[in-house]
């Protein structure tokens, strides 16, 4: 049996960690987006340096981590417009849902958040029908 399941268990993980630490730190809840667009936006600029040492430890943590595990194939594809599409199509998604996988479903949905549940619900039912026509009617994946 593969065990692939596992790297997305210990991904959850630590991002579910991610998010408990970033709340017992400052009492904020956890979501990319929202840390993301306060800095684009200007509305989180009294919290710009917690934000700018957030995605910095976002984007640094894979390279950190890239020599202990260079050997996990994450099946991503070779197609930079379809990467580029698909972090556009992201982006907007998760501006019209005022949040994003980590805001909404793991601190929304572990909070009981019925806004995070719903936003959750909508973005995986979403995101299968992507698969579906992406992969399997356009093959473009």
């Amino acid at each position: 049996m593969p065990i692939d399941w596992i790297w997305g268990l210990i991904g959850g993980l630590l991002i579910g960690t991610g998010g408990a630490v970033y709340l017992l730190g400052n009492g904020k809840i956890m979501g990319a987006s929202g840390i993301i667009g306060g800095l684009v936006d200007g509305s989180g600029l009294n919290t710009k340096w917690e934000r700018i040492l957030f995605l910095l430890g976002v984007a640094v943590m894979p390279v950190v981590l890239y020599p202990l595990y260079r050997d996990v194939d994450t099946h991503i594809t070779d197609n930079y417009w379809v990467l580029i599409a698909a972090g556009l199509l992201v982006g907007i998604g998760t501006r019209i849902a005022n949040g994003c996988t980590s805001g909404h479903g793991v601190c929304g949905m572990s909070r009981l958040s019925v806004r995070g549940i719903v936003a959750t619900c909508c973005y995986i039912l979403a995101g299968g029908l992507g698969v579906i026509l992406f992969r399997h009617i356009l093959g473009v994946i």
